[in-house]
C-alpha cells in the first residue's frame, strides 16, 4: 500500500472560497483528469470534489513534494493566483499508506465532514469513483479501496448513532422546519445572503423548495443567492414595501438592532393572521420581541438550536470511539483483502501454465504412449490429469495465501 496517497484540500484548514478554486465540473474532469494522470505519471487516479473538500486519491511511486503540488495546482487551475497557491500549499493535508486508507474511510463515514454524521458524503464518494472508473483512471487498488470504504461507511452508519441527530445550526433549523410539515411550494423570504443563509438555501433547494425571495443589504450578494435558488432579490430597504406575503421567514444579518419590527412584519405578512414560521439565525436576534408577542408565529432561534446542537454533539463524541473501532477493524480487513488480491493477480497465470504443461505432455512428450491407449483408457487419463490440474491450482493458491498472510506486509 506504500504507493497509495491522498492529497486533501479541506474545510479544516482552508476557507471554502479557496477550496472552490479547485472545483472542476464533470465536463472539465473528463478532459483534464486523464491529462493529469499521464503528465504526472500516476498509476491510478480518483478525484473527490464536494462543497467543502477537493481530494486526489492516487497510486504512484513519486514523492509528493511541494514542487509536484505546485505544478498540480497550476494544472488544475491555470488562473489561480500565486497568493492562493501559497495558501493551498501551506494548508494541504497529505496521507500515505495506512493513514491514507483510514482517511478515506473517515471521509466516507462523515467523521471528517464539516457536519459530522451527514450521510450524503457516502454517495458522493461512490459517484466520484464510478465517474473516474468510467474514464479509465482507476485500477484494481482504488477499486478495492472504494469497495471497502463503502462497506466501512455503511457499518458506521448502521452500528453507531453518529448520524442519529444533526449537529450544525443550519441542519437543526432545517430539521425543525421539516418536522412542521411545511410544503415545498411555501413562500420563503430570506433576509441576508451570507454563508448561513446560503447553506440554509442549499438544504431547502435540495428538498425541492422553489419559491424564494431574497432581501440583502448588498445587492450583488443578494442577487447571487437569488439566482442560485431561482428566486427574486431586493435590497434591504425594500422590506417595508413588500406585499407578496410569506409562509416562512429566514433571517440572518449582522445588524446590531432588530430589523423585523412590528411594522415591517405587518407589511411582510400583509395582515395575514395564519401561523407563520420564523427562523432567526442572527446574533443579536433580527426579530423584535414585540413581533413574537403579538403574532401567530412558530419561532426558531439560534439559542435554542445551539443547545440542541451541543447536546447532539456530545452524543456523537461518545460514538466516535465506536466509529474508530470499526475503522480499525476495516483497515485490518482491507490489508488481508489486499494481500489476497495481490496473490490472486500474481497466480493468475498459473492455471494457464499448468494447462499448457498438461497439453504438452499429452500431445508431444508422451504422445506415442497416449496413442497406444484405447479410448476408455484415454478418457480415464484425461479425467485424472484434469483432477490433478484443478487440485494443484487450488493447493498452490491456498499455500501461497497461508504463507503470505502470516507475514507482515513490507
Amino acid at each position: 500500500m506504500s504507493n497509495f496517497k491522498v492529497i486533501s484540500f479541506n474545510h479544516k484548514n482552508l476557507a471554502l472560497e479557496e477550496i472552490a478554486k479547485l472545483h472542476l465540473n464533470e465536463d472539465v474532469q473528463s478532459t483534464l483528469l486523464g491529462a493529469i494522470k499521464i503528465n504526472f505519471d500516476f498509476e491510478e487516479l480518483m478525484l473527490l470534489s464536494t462543497c467543502n473538500r477537493v481530494e486526489l486519491y492516487i497510486c504512484t511511486e513519486r514523492e509528493i513534494t511541494s514542487g509536484l503540488l505546485t505544478d498540480l495546482l497550476k494544472f488544475i487551475n491555470s488562473h489561480i493566483a500565486s497568493e492562493s497557491t501559497q495558501i493551498l500549499l501551506e494548508n494541504v493535508e497529505l496521507f500515505e499508506n495506512d493513514e491514507a486508507i483510514t482517511h478515506v474511510f473517515k471521509v466516507a463515514s462523515s467523521l471528517d465532514s464539516l457536519v459530522i454524521g451527514e450521510r450524503e458524503i457516502i454517495t458522493q464518494v461512490r459517484k466520484a469513483y464510478e465517474f473516474c472508473n468510467l474514464l479509465g483512471l482507476t485500477g484494481d487498488f482504488i477499486r478495492l479501496v472504494v469497495k471497502q470504504t463503502i462497506e466501512t461507511a455503511k457499518d458506521v452508519f448502521t452500528y453507531t448513532d453518529i448520524a442519529k441527530n444533526p449537529v450544525s445550526i443550519v441542519s437543526l433549523a432545517y430539521r425543525q422546519l421539516k418536522d412542521l410539515g411545511i410544503k415545498d411550494d411555501a413562500r420563503i423570504v430570506m433576509i441576508g445572503a451570507g454563508e448561513t443563509n446560503t447553506n440554509m438555501a442549499n438544504y431547502l433547494q435540495k428538498h425541492k423548495f422553489a419559491n424564494f425571495t431574497v432581501f440583502n443589504r448588498g445587492v450583488e450578494n443578494g442577487k447571487k443567492l437569488a439566482e442560485k435558488v431561482n428566486g427574486r432579490s431586493y435590497g434591504l430597504n425594500a422590506l417595508e414595501n413588500y406585499d407578496k406575503g410569506f409562509d416562512v421567514l429566514i433571517t440572518c444579518t449582522g445588524a446590531t438592532n432588530a430589523i423585523i419590527t412590528a411594522q415591517i412584519y405587518k407589511n411582510l405578512s400583509c395582515n395575514d393572521k395564519t401561523k407563520k414560521v420564523i427562523i432567526d439565525l442572527a446574533l443579536p436576534a433580527d426579530v423584535d420581541a414585540e413581533v413574537l408577542k403579538n403574532n401567530n408565529i412558530t419561532y426558531i432561534d439560534i439559542n435554542s438550536l445551539k443547545s440542541q446542537a451541543e447536546k447532539n454533539l456530545q452524543t456523537r463524541v461518545q460514538e466516535i470511539e465506536k466509529c474508530n473501532a470499526i475503522l480499525e477493524n476495516k483497515l485490518s480487513e482491507f490489508k488481508t483483502l489486499h494481500k489476497e488480491r495481490k496473490i490472486e493477480l500474481a497466480f493468475g497465470e498459473i492455471p494457464k501454465q499448468v494447462k499448457a504443461i498438461k497439453e504438452l505432455a499429452i500431445n508431444e512428450v508422451f504422445l506415442k504412449e497416449v496413442n497406444s491407449l484405447d479410448d476408455k483408457s484415454k478418457e480415464v487419463l484425461d479425467k485424472v490429469l484434469s483432477y490433478v490440474e484443478k487440485k494443484y491450482n487450488a493447493v498452490a493458491m491456498k499455500t501461497a495465501k497461508d504463507a503470505l498472510l502470516n507475514k507482515k506486509e513490507n
